[in-house]
């Protein structure tokens, strides 16, 4: 599994081999696929030969992810090049002050970040934890008499680099506080008269509901408190 704050994700690992069409010298590939298999055993990890599945150029290492379906797509992959650097002619001086040879590596973390962002959405139903929100705080005035007010907070939450938003609708705040829950952002703010005489915020979380009031200090407190949480 990948543990990245408060993210998990299953994976697999597959050792991709020589294809059909290929470049180069047999031997060369079997040295580069040995290689390969050697740090997959030396890291202890779980992987599958995937045969001729490998790049015209060179085996590799591809990370599959698992979505929340248990569909497989492919992102992270470690590549060994051997034949861009001979068609390229690459060289490099090395310690005994002879030329050698250089080998590429390809790597791509991610694969393809639209792929990548896909899986994510898909694999929290689109609820994000409060680090990965893209819309972290909604803020909700009662009415356009709380607006001025409403854009003060905005601009505080925006400083302490929060990504937040103002629903300036003229609608019932009820209508503001089901559609903040239906795009699912982690906190709402609500603030009226009340709020605006007593300098605080009436808080919302999307999961536990009324959370009261309090001052702004405090609730950015307890917004970073969690966001370094994950």
């Amino acid at each position: 599994m990948i543990f990245t704050r408060n993210l998990v994700l299953n994976y697999k690992v597959e050792l991709s081999t020589r294809p059909e069409d290929f470049m180069g010298e047999v031997e060369m590939w079997d040295k580069a696929e040995n290689a390969l298999e050697s740090v997959l055993k030396h890291k202890e990890l779980n992987y599958q030969v995937n045969h001729g599945d490998g790049a015209f150029y060179g085996p590799k290492i591809d990370f599959h992810i698992l979505d929340s379906l248990g569909r497989s797509w492919q992102c992270g992959t470690v590549q060994l090049d051997f034949q861009m650097p001979e068609k390229f002619n690459c060289s490099y001086i090395g310690e005994d002050n002879k030329l050698h040879r250089p080998i590429m590596i390809h790597r791509a973390i991610y694969g393809s970040i639209e792929r990548f962002m896909a899986i994510l959405i898909e694999h929290f139903a689109g609820d994000f934890p409060l680090w990965l929100s893209p819309v972290q705080v909604k803020i909700l005035p009662i009415s356009e008499a709380h607006l001025q007010y409403a854009n003060q907070i905005n601009l505080d939450l925006e400083e302490a680099r929060f990504r937040v938003e103002i629903d300036d609708r003229v609608e019932k705040i009820g209508l503001k506080i089901r559609e903040a829950e239906v795009q699912k952002a982690p906190y709402m703010i609500l603030v009226g008269n009340k709020e605006m005489e007593n300098g605080s915020v009436a808080v919302r979380k999307r999961k536990d509901g009324n959370l009261g009031e309090m001052t702004l200090p405090k609730l950015i407190d307890l917004l970073m408190a969690e966001q370094i949480k994950g």
